[in-house]
């Protein structure tokens, strides 16, 4: 595979992360769960925290 492949897991699977533990801090269960289900709702998320979005 190419590289920009792995980065882009990379950064997915670390947004992912920071979803689920921003929303296990945050006692936010549904929106863990709607994370959990749609895959891309969490990445999303987790971006936007890194950028202060949310």
């Amino acid at each position: 595979m190419e590289t920009w492949v792995y980065l882009i897991i990379g950064i997915s699977s670390a947004a992912w992360i920071t979803h689920v533990i921003t929303c296990l801090s945050d006692d936010r269960w549904g929106f863990l769960i709607a994370g959990a289900i749609m895959a891309p709702i969490a990445i999303v998320h987790g971006i936007g925290i890194w950028f202060g979005f949310f």
